[in-house]
């Protein structure tokens, strides 16, 4: 390791923790002996979209989570989906998922991972990202494979195409095509797509595609195109398409010292009252937090505190930690790196404390130029410091992967 050394980057410390509560392992709650309890099953359900899959409006995003105790209390306590992917913690996630629902019936359990087409790239000379009309089909192919065998299943209920960003790469007719092929196997019961940005394009270019069934998007409180978000969550919603929605807690805290978070709560049922989200999949790794997400199921309406909370205006001079992934900042770098990525990466550092998935994004961000920029240029609409981000995240660099897994 570097003269940075392990001790070296704790004391420095990301989020301010001690070495210990960086790793999802140690963040599980006093409650886990409780896992036989059953939680009170007063919740709502909707029906996700043409699939007619009748799901609770809340389900499990898996990502952090590395305890299969709190998966099977999850399921115990009335929650149906499991949301995971391929890339999820180097596999570990698709294979606790998979142990998981083995000692289940199958049929109990929606599983719905995700596979990284590899048809998006940077434009040359720049950190841009663009479609590229270009796939590796036969890697697209094995992982699948491979995700399977981990999830101890020969089907997958939602199998969604990862993180586009574009029509182009919503509608890319190599992948779509295999995708369908699965589909009509039996291997896939439904197939979708997953967007962090442009995702009023991404929705409306699903919707009018009329063979994806599901799309998984960015959606929050925080976001400065909320309504032109939700407008096209209307447009596909009305096409059939089933809408799950991620990132509602919209990066967690409003400061990266963890001393404000966000009311989690309301953050969920701000997202749950638009009737066309037909789901959310949160990520939770305590018991604590998933009881909390289970009580959001129950009352939707936001009391004058929780609207307080969510106020923009009252944390204004808060910057937060989600990125909308605008990606208006591109144009503005004169060195052109992946401002958006490395945003991305600095919430999963310092939001959900996930130091593999942050090391993860800052190595596809490309390389970090910001020592040999003394004026940064950037004007982030969010307000971020985006210099001071970088420079932070970019320590991740220094830090070997075994420490990070």
């Amino acid at each position: 390791m570097s003269a940075f050394g392990r001790r070296g980057f704790i004391k420095q410390g990301l989020v301010g923790l001690s070495g210990a509560a960086l790793l999802p392992s140690a963040l599980k709650s006093a409650n886990e002996k409780d896992i036989r309890g059953k939680v009170d099953e007063t919740y709502r359900t909707r029906v996700l979209g043409r699939t007619g899959l009748r799901l609770p409006v809340v389900n499990m995003g898996v990502m952090n989570a590395d305890n299969p105790n709190l998966v099977r209390r999850a399921l115990d306590s009335g929650l149906k989906m499991l949301d995971t992917a391929h890339v999820y913690q180097r596999g570990r996630n698709e294979e606790m998922v998979g142990q998981v629902v083995s000692e289940r019936k199958r049929a109990d359990v929606v599983i719905a991972t995700k596979l990284v087409g590899g048809h998006e790239a940077r434009k040359p000379g720049t950190r841009e990202r663009i479609f590229t009309g270009k796939a590796d089909l036969e890697r697209f192919a094995a992982d699948f494979e491979t995700s399977l065998q981990r999830l101890k299943t020969d089907y997958v209920d939602i199998l969604y195409l990862h993180g586009v960003a574009s029509a182009e790469a919503t509608r890319f007719e190599p992948l779509i095509s295999l995708m369908l092929q699965w589909k009509k196997a039996g291997r896939a019961r439904f197939i979708g797509v997953t967007t962090h940005s442009n995702e009023p394009e991404v929705l409306r270019a699903a919707a009018d595609l009329g063979e994806i069934d599901v799309v998984l998007t960015a959606i929050n409180f925080r976001q400065d195109h909320r309504q032109e978000v939700l407008a096209a969550i209307d447009y596909a919603a009305a096409k059939g398409v089933g809408i799950v929605a991620m990132k509602t807690q919209a990066g967690v805290y409003w400061d990266k010292e963890r001393q404000q978070p966000i009311n989690m709560k309301a953050a969920l049922k701000w997202a749950l009252q638009h009737e066309n989200i037909h789901t959310a999949i949160p990520g939770f790794t305590t018991f604590d937090q998933l009881e909390l997400d289970i009580a959001a199921m129950r009352e939707f309406t936001l009391t004058p505190a929780e609207k307080m909370d969510l106020d923009l205006e009252s944390h204004k001079n808060l910057a937060g930690l989600y990125c909308s992934q605008c990606g208006k900042c591109a144009s503005q770098c004169r060195f052109h790196m992946d401002i958006p990525t490395l945003m991305r990466s600095f919430m999963y550092a310092y939001g959900y404390r996930n130091l593999s998935l942050a090391a993860e994004c800052l190595k596809d961000a490309g390389s970090v130029h910001c020592l040999d920029c003394h004026a940064c240029t950037v004007a982030c609409s969010q307000h971020f410091d985006v210099r001071e981000r970088i420079l932070d995240i970019a320590r991740l660099n220094q830090v070997p992967v075994e420490f990070l897994a």
